[in-house]
């Protein structure tokens, strides 16, 4: 398949904006940035369409997708009902890096909620993003776009090592800001955190009052359990770098890390701690900035790689606000590997 690489660096490009919604209401799938990662987009309504995501990426049918509006009048007929909790969380933060799981309607493909009785939806904050959403017509399932189990895309330089010749075309535009995907909240009934995001538990709960959350947040998923929203798997984000999270302080893990004599380990660090090390290392952020660490993990992972590190070590991050976000992304690319020391 030949890919179109398609320049957009502004919503008002509207011949660029054109062509991609062309693509998307002709079938096909298109890699589209948005203000969390980049997203492999196709028409939400078109289960031929939809197949073609799975293809692209290698994923998993049993994993949900997303699906993404531009206005809650687009939202109306894809879920049965939308409560009073979900509109205050829309007002809120929509658009923004929320997505939220109602209960679909047959509008829905089967192929799109994993065979569940419920749909994830959101309204993403990137303008280019919205405005094909808007020209194309239709809700548009977008995973991100990367092949299945590796890091997501924050560029497009990222979609094109991963998916150049498996997609109609690649959007060219600005780098993501967020970093990760989406908060996902489960409004099918009692609030229920399914996948840590942007718009952090804190802010959550001062909308919702209490929120539980899903074991599979912080601890292995249960073998052979359907998931509810995308990124519940057992190992996900994860480059060809082995990587360990390492349990102690930062003295501790800089020691440890300077103790190591093996060719090709690298630390995965934070910009306090790189000074102090000896070995070759790719920083992801700064230290209690959940923020910075997650704009720059998915592009330090896929730097381990580029440098061909065969070993990563990273120091287990704080739990709090977007690091809650950030220790849920790194516990499962390192397949939950973690050494106490």
């Amino acid at each position: 398949m030949n890919t179109e690489l398609i320049e957009i660096y502004s919503a008002s490009d509207s011949v660029g904006i054109k062509r991609v919604a062309e693509i998307i209401r002709g079938g096909g799938i298109v890699a589209i940035p948005t203000e969390t990662v980049y997203g492999l987009a196709a028409n939400a309504l078109d289960t031929s369409a939809v197949k073609k995501i799975f293809t692209a990426k290698g994923r998993p049918q049993d994993n949900p997708l997303i699906v993404h509006i531009s206005g809650m009048d687009m939202l109306k007929p894809l879920v049965k009902a939308v409560p009073d909790n979900a509109l205050s969380l829309a007002n809120k933060y929509w658009p923004g890096p929320l997505t939220m799981v109602l209960e679909r309607t047959e509008e829905i493909p089967s192929e799109v909620s994993a065979g569940l009785d419920t749909v994830a939806v959101r309204m993403p904050k990137n303008e280019v993003a919205l405005e094909i959403i808007k020209a194309s017509g239709v809700p548009i399932a977008a995973p991100s776009a990367n092949l299945s189990g590796k890091p997501s895309p924050t560029t497009a330089e990222h979609c094109i090592n991963d998916l150049n010749g498996k997609v109609d075309a690649i959007v060219v535009s600005h780098p993501s800001k967020v970093g990760v995907e989406s908060t996902v909240i489960s409004l099918a009934g009692p609030p229920h955190l399914l996948r840590p995001g942007a718009v952090t538990l804190e802010q959550l709960q001062a909308v919702l009052g209490a929120v539980t959350v899903d074991k599979a947040v912080l601890a292995e998923p249960e073998p052979d359990k359907p998931v509810a929203s995308p990124g519940m798997k057992y190992k996900h984000y994860s480059p060809n770098t082995k990587v360990i999270i390492i349990e102690g302080s930062r003295d501790d893990y800089i020691n440890y890390l300077n103790a190591k004599k093996e060719d090709g380990v690298f630390a995965l660090c934070l910009e306090e701690e790189k000074e102090k090390l000896s070995l070759p290392y790719v920083c992801f952020g700064s230290e209690g900035d959940g923020e910075t660490q997650a704009a720059g993990l998915f592009s330090a992972l896929r730097e381990l790689d580029k440098l061909g590190a065969k070993t990563a070590y990273v120091r287990l991050p704080q739990k709090q606000g977007v690091g809650l976000a950030v220790f849920n992304r790194l516990i499962r690319a390192a397949a939950f590997r973690i050494e106490k020391i």
